[in-house]
């Protein structure tokens, strides 16, 4: 009986081409450098770990910014008010102390001082880690001022009533729409013609604007201003407003002892009266 062949013993054996010897060939083994593939359990234990880590991390997280006490609404800083008192703006923007910082609502806020408060232009509110919200107000400035009552209504540039106050602020013109005769006033209404004031006053330098003591509004195209020392300034409309305050300021410069000024064609301005 045959022995066994040589592939049956486990191998097989070749000759080297260059010595003739033969060389035993046995199982493949893997290529050098290149490592074993992880095992599925392996990979699906590191990926069941991660999403443990994450989980946990983003619990801690959503405590800290909602169920902890260290990072909640404690303090309201207000900055920018002028007329206004902080205490004012406070009241006012009723911020939900001890809540979490996170979750107050800053549109809410702003939404409740713009209403409660007229005289505030503008308001930022923000949040400022780690228990504080910041209150940034821009109040509106009086353009005019119309006397009603022994009171007075303060008007922003933009025609806006914002204020009505005791006192007459210092420096700003006071407002009178004497209109009863025109036909503007059927064709415009009292309000258009008062934002037509309000418009010249914006339209001012604010040397001229302080020494501008009243505002006539007669119709639309027929406005003047008193100024002090007696003197009277003829404006027309409210129109090429940056034009005739220019050509004004050059006229009291130049006419210093002038007591009438024409500027509603400021291309051709007048001066009369000493």
């Amino acid at each position: 009986m045959a022995g066994p062949t040589t592939a049956q013993r486990g191998g097989s054996k070749s000759k080297n081409a260059k010595s003739g010897k033969s060389v035993r060939s046995g199982p493949s083994r893997p290529a050098a450098g290149r490592a074993p593939r992880r095992s599925r359990p392996t990979r699906r234990r590191r990926i069941v770990f991660w999403v443990v880590v994450t989980t946990l991390a983003g619990s801690a997280v959503g405590w800290a910014f909602y169920g902890s006490s260290w990072l909640r609404a404690t303090q309201v800083d207000v900055s920018g008010a002028r007329v206004l008192t902080p205490e004012e703006v406070r009241a006012a923007a009723a911020t939900p102390l001890g809540e979490p910082l996170v979750s107050v609502d800053t549109d809410a806020i702003a939404d409740r001082l713009r209403k409660a408060l007229p005289r505030i232009d503008t308001v930022s509110v923000e949040r400022s880690w780690p228990h504080t919200i910041d209150l940034k107000v821009v109040e509106r400035q009086p353009r005019a001022i119309v006397e009603k009552g022994g009171k007075f209504i303060e008007i922003d540039g933009t025609g806006v009533r914002f204020a009505t106050v005791d006192r007459a602020p210092q420096s700003v013109p006071r407002l009178s729409v004497e209109a009863a005769d025109s036909p503007s006033l059927r064709r415009f209404g009292t309000g258009r013609l008062e934002r037509e004031g309000v418009r010249v006053a914006e339209s001012l330098p604010d040397g001229v604007r302080a020494d501008t003591r009243v505002i006539h509004v007669r119709s639309y195209d027929s406005i003047t201003l008193d100024l002090t020392g007696g003197r009277t300034v003829v404006w027309g409309s409210g129109e090429r407003g940056d034009a005739k305050a220019r050509t004004l300021t050059a006229l009291l410069k130049a006419a210093r002892g002038a007591g009438r000024f024409d500027v509603s064609a400021p291309s051709a301005p007048a001066v009369s009266g000493s």
